[in-house]
């Protein structure tokens, strides 16, 4: 198919790629054919041409292995990269576009290997037939600039579904990453999945295990981060994906939640997602997601029945904290991601303890300087997990909530709450003791934060006979 084939809107959209793109397509593509081989624009590149969302990074694919590569761009490009060259990928940047530039292969799971086995192919057919979707698997050659669509990616666009260009079985026998990629491009692209790609999925979700942490890790971050997730995670749950990847989310949907307001905790999970994507600013939140998604997994460990048939979760954030940290530990998350998602799951049910009996400025000064600089997160955290569909009650939380933000505003300005510590450091106890550093000087460090964080300001005479007092009751003075 050429372009001549394209509708009118389909063409504008090409006539716009190629004029922002022009002169690096063509003159890399120029370069390629005077070398004697072949270079296309390829797979999510081309997809989003189509849906109107033109970047400044470009997948790009030719028959050049990739040390051939490396001397047709050496004088071309302004910068080249060679990290993925052992999967047959070389990065290029040329102005401001960032190219990836990946000879045609075939690629496979040896299944005693959690890594591919990529073999170099020799056309561009062969390379589209085994990417995952196909409408991921388009090109446009350069520097001609035709279109080539052997697998109907282009309608599928249209209908916005996502089938295998090989039968569903063939396509995640030799990746089985991309079942996971099936549910993301459902998160980010809002696109159906076909029911044989599904069938396939349900069918062969074991196959996943075979797969590296960090893969799986990656798949699932962009899943969490896309428009959709509830579509992404939907189909993960329903295929038995997510008992092998994710596996505390599908047990959710065993649970009934104490309130027996919600179909189940499940449910009521993916609305407290839902909502707490509705309270971002500033784009996707990686953190306040995953902790969105992961705030009720204690829930099945620490189910008891009640009298009255009552379901209680008592303790249930200290152990979904850990469940947490096991679970993102796991999968391969940076060391900050897993320490602040496991502490709003850990914080997220503190709140509460407001509503029903009321803080003192101590509590209040506690709540900030344990959230530390997770506060805001944890605001929105707090607030999207009300999911009652009692509209009284539902006002009434946020209105208390509101109180409490009131008063964090109030006393931060009085007090800086943020950056609390003790009226005296740690060189000023030293001398008012008259000890040396050491565990000593530590505990009576503690003692007086406790002093802070109860009292407030007090002023530092009254510091210092307080210090001295903890100091004679515990014997550390004559």
């Amino acid at each position: 198919m050429s372009v001549s084939n394209l509708t009118e809107s389909q063409r504008r959209a090409v006539d716009e790629l190629f004029r922002r793109l022009a002169p690096v397509a063509d003159e890399l593509g120029e370069l390629f054919v005077a070398r004697g081989h072949e270079l296309a624009l390829v797979g999510g590149s081309v997809r989003d041409v189509f849906l109107g969302r033109i970047g400044n990074d470009l997948d790009l694919t030719t028959d050049a292995r990739p040390e051939q590569v490396l001397e047709i761009v050496k004088d071309w490009a302004d910068a080249v990269w060679t990290i993925g060259i052992d999967f047959g990928t070389v990065g290029v940047r040329k102005g401001g576009w960032l190219l990836e530039i990946t000879t045609y292969r075939t690629e496979s799971y040896d299944p005693a290997s959690r890594k591919p086995d990529v073999e170099y192919g020799d056309t561009l057919d062969g390379d589209l037939a085994r990417r995952d979707f196909a409408v991921n698997a388009m090109a446009v050659r350069l520097p001609s600039h035709e279109f080539v669509d052997p697998h109907g990616g282009l309608p599928d666009l249209a209908a916005k579904v996502l089938r295998t260009p090989a039968s569903p079985e063939q396509s995640f026998d030799d990746d089985p990453l991309r079942m996971l990629r099936a549910a993301r491009f459902a998160s980010q692209l809002g696109f159906s999945v076909d029911a044989g790609v599904v069938e396939a999925m349900a069918e062969m979700a074991g196959r996943i295990e075979i797969v590296s942490a960090e893969r799986i890790r990656d798949e699932l971050d962009k899943l969490l981060l896309g428009a959709r997730p509830r579509a992404g995670l939907s189909l993960l749950v329903e295929t038995g994906l997510a008992a092998h990847v994710l596996p505390e989310l599908p047990k959710l949907r065993l649970e009934i939640d104490e309130h027996h307001r919600h179909k189940d905790v499940y449910e009521h999970t993916l609305i407290v997602l839902e909502q707490a994507i509705g309270l971002e600013t500033g784009g996707p939140d990686r953190v306040l997601r995953w902790a969105a998604l992961l705030h009720d997994i204690g829930k099945p460990k620490t189910r008891r029945n009640e009298p009255g048939g009552r379901v209680s979760f008592h303790h249930h954030e200290v152990v979904g904290a850990q469940m947490t940290k096991k679970r993102l530990t796991e999968l391969r998350f940076p060391k900050d991601v897993v320490a602040d998602v496991s502490r709003l799951v850990e914080l997220h049910l503190r709140f509460h303890g407001y509503g029903t009996a009321g803080w003192t400025d101590s509590a209040v000064r506690r709540y900030v300087r344990d959230a530390g600089h997770l506060l805001e997160r944890l605001h929105k955290l707090t607030r999207a997990d009300c999911t009652t569909r009692n509209k009284r009650k539902a006002a009434a939380l946020s209105r208390t909530y509101d109180q409490l933000e009131e008063r964090i505003a109030r006393l931060a300005e009085e007090e800086e709450l943020a950056k609390i510590r003790p009226e005296l450091d740690g060189n000023e106890i030293q001398e008012i003791l008259g000890l040396p550093p050491g565990p000593v000087i530590g505990q009576a460090y503690k003692h007086m934060l406790e002093i802070r964080m109860d009292e407030g300001v007090i002023g530092k005479e009254a510091a210092r006979e307080s210090l001295l007092k903890w100091a004679r009751d515990n014997d550390l003075l004559p």
